[in-house]
């Protein structure tokens, strides 16, 4: 297998990842009836931005960098948000 054709497969592989988090996101939404973003949709988020990035710099596409990027760094920024919000409703341990 020449290295094009592995690249357009981890090209198609980011789309496909990439495309899950949609997926997860509309069935949760489903079930509960409501719009919910599971912590799965940004770790697919991430996952699929990531490989599309690294496509996106093998093909020399400044286009593609450029939005992959900034959306990688919106990824991590929200899961920072929910693991600083989750730290924040632990209950205090007791003192004595």
């Amino acid at each position: 297998m020449d290295k094009d054709t592995i690249w357009l497969i981890v090209g198609f592989a980011g789309q496909a990842c990439f495309t899950s988090r949609f997926l997860i996101q509309w069935l949760v939404s489903e079930q509960q009836k409501k719009s919910i973003i599971p912590l799965a949709f940004w770790y697919f988020s991430i996952l699929g931005g990531a490989t599309l990035l690294s496509y996106a710099i093998y093909r020399k596409d400044p286009v593609f960098i450029l939005g992959q990027s900034t959306g990688l760094l919106i990824y991590f920024r929200n899961l920072y948000f929910i693991r600083r919000e989750a730290s924040n409703t632990l209950p205090c341990p007791k003192t004595l």
